[in-house]
């Protein structure tokens, strides 16, 4: 079983510095039939000009994954973490009791970038924070995991029982997941256009999926997408 949450059908803000998509409720947009899907709650695209950003703000309780699709992101928060996230890094800050952090525009062009956040799988973890570099090598027309709960092939970890997965796909490539049983996944199309076993998608589309074993996504346009295993 496979829905589709359509591109035009996410929340919409547009703050003039921040232009925001919401592919679940956040903030001022509310959707009582979208708060999330399993543990994964947010999925918002952002695009920030330059010069601007999110100054110092708390979060808590929560497993908080950056991920740049253009630009850099100037990052400072109170686990000392502090320092510039590119394109072709993932960042992830575990709140838990509270943490402060703040996430400024750190290039002269645009910023482009998804901001996800997962429930952990319980509350009061320890705040901490962990950035890495997937080099496109790695993606290029096969999903590469970038957080897991075991940090499995030097991925990130991720205080949940969620696997997340990247890949890179040129026009005609294909990039196949097997779903374990009981499994759920949730694939997001950053850029691109693309079929998920024959279901055509395009940029911000997002696919819930249940009771599904093979997963083939096939580029009809250079794609870049990204793929939760999700209890």
């Amino acid at each position: 079983m496979m829905t589709v949450r359509p591109s035009e059908a996410r929340g919409h803000a547009n703050h003039g510095w921040l232009d925001s998509h919401h592919t679940f409720s956040f903030g001022s947009y509310y959707a009582p039939d979208n708060m999330g899907f399993r543990a994964l709650r947010v999925i918002n695209e952002d695009r920030v000009t330059a010069g601007e950003g999110f100054d110092t703000h708390p979060h808590r309780d929560m497993e908080i994954i950056t991920y740049p699709l253009s630009g850099a992101i100037a990052h400072r928060d109170s686990t000392g973490g502090d320092g510039l996230l590119r394109a072709g890094e993932v960042q992830r800050m575990t709140a838990g009791t509270g943490v402060m952090h703040s996430e400024m525009n750190g290039s002269d062009q645009d910023l482009h970038f998804l901001q996800i956040w997962i429930i952990p799988e319980r509350r009061g973890l320890k705040p901490g924070y962990e950035q890495k570099a997937f080099p496109e090598s790695e993606r290029q027309g096969r999903w590469r995991v970038v957080a897991s709960p075991d940090a499995r092939e030097g991925s990130l970890t991720v205080h949940q029982d969620v696997s997340l997965h990247s890949t890179l796909l040129g026009v005609g490539e294909q990039a196949e997941y097997t779903l374990a049983p009981g499994r759920h996944a949730w694939l997001q199309l950053a850029r691109g256009k693309g079929t998920l076993n024959g279901l055509e998608l395009k940029a911000g589309d997002g696919v819930a999926v249940s009771e599904e074993s093979r997963l083939v996504l096939t580029a009809t346009e250079p794609v870049e997408a990204l793929l939760f295993d999700l209890a």
